[in-house]
């Protein structure tokens, strides 16, 4: 088929993009596609012009991931992988996504959304220690973890003066995974350990200090409860085809859904290919089912 691959843009997660694209492209390539790559933005849609059967967006965070280049593809009539617009926007904002999975009974920690400049932290309710977090950012950036109220009022002073809003979330203290979600089904998940405070963005992407376990150290029941939480947070956002459902399970074996991912990453150090080769998938045959699949769905 021919497949054109989004990748690149316009967010901070733009360096990810790039590097989850060349690995996205190389693995359709070696299935045997015909790929037309191209480095997207609002300002520069030009790619979507190139002829093409389907439409694989490998971009990462702000408009790739939020839903706007979702709705552009919807509107073209194009065929692509992933979740749509309406999914994606959703799935990008940390509160809303908490509001749904609240809704439906699904766990997640207690939270605060907090909007305003820098005078609204004295809004701020939840105690230390705490996380005080952007709502619309991946990769970990803009994220604390703070462990006394000082911390966490001068970190949530920072993101209100950056981005006019904050997401405070009750701290859990357990065990950090993650359940990759392939085709509405969920894998292995992965435990994660770093020698870093919290799994940050230099702990995904820089040098070696984070580790992925498949051995959890937790009973198969408590396994398969966090597979089918991190299943129904997926459906209830109304995600398809695949994401990433971040999860901590605590000193008593219950799991807490912290965020998801609609677009995971698709780099050498990235959580869902890994946990897909676990299961017999090699990366090539990943990419190539995902193209496939979305484009037997179509516009629907």
């Amino acid at each position: 088929m021919k497949v054109t691959v989004l990748y690149g843009g316009p967010s901070a997660e733009r360096e990810i993009s790039l590097i989850s694209g060349k690995a996205v492209i190389e693995g359709l390539q070696s299935m045997g596609h015909e790929v037309f790559a191209s480095d997207v933005s609002p300002t520069n849609l030009a790619g979507l012009d190139h002829p093409t059967d389907v439409v694989f967006p490998v971009l990462h965070g702000n408009f790739g991931e939020s839903g706007e280049l979702q709705e552009i593809l919807e509107a073209r009539g194009l065929p692509f992988v992933g979740s749509g617009s309406a999914a994606s926007r959703t799935g990008m904002n940390k509160a809303a996504s908490k509001e749904l999975w609240k809704a439906v009974g699904l766990p997640t920690a207690a939270w605060q959304l907090i909007t305003g400049g820098p005078e609204a932290v004295s809004q701020l309710a939840i105690e230390a220690p705490c996380v005080v977090k952007a709502i619309d950012s991946g990769s970990s950036i803009d994220v604390f973890i703070c462990k006394t109220a000082a911390h966490a009022k001068a970190s949530l002073s920072e993101l209100l003066t950056k981005h006019g809003q904050a997401m405070v979330e009750a701290f859990v203290n357990g065990t950090e995974l993650t359940c990759g979600i392939l085709e509405e089904k969920p894998l292995a998940p992965i435990r994660i350990t770093t020698s870093h405070e919290f799994f940050d963005f230099t702990a995904k992407y820089k040098g070696n200090d984070a580790q992925h376990h498949f051995d959890l150290g937790l009973d198969d029941a408590v396994v398969k409860n966090v597979q089918e939480i991190a299943r129904k947070a997926h459906e209830t956002i109304g995600c398809r085809d695949l994401s990433r459902v971040d999860v901590i399970v605590d000193a008593e074996n219950r799991p807490w859904i912290l965020e998801i991912n609609t677009l995971p990453g698709f780099t050498p150090k990235s959580l869902l290919p890994e946990a897909a080769a676990h299961g017999g998938i090699a990366f090539g045959p990943l990419v190539d089912r995902l193209v496939k699949r979305a484009h037997a769905r179509g516009t629907k």
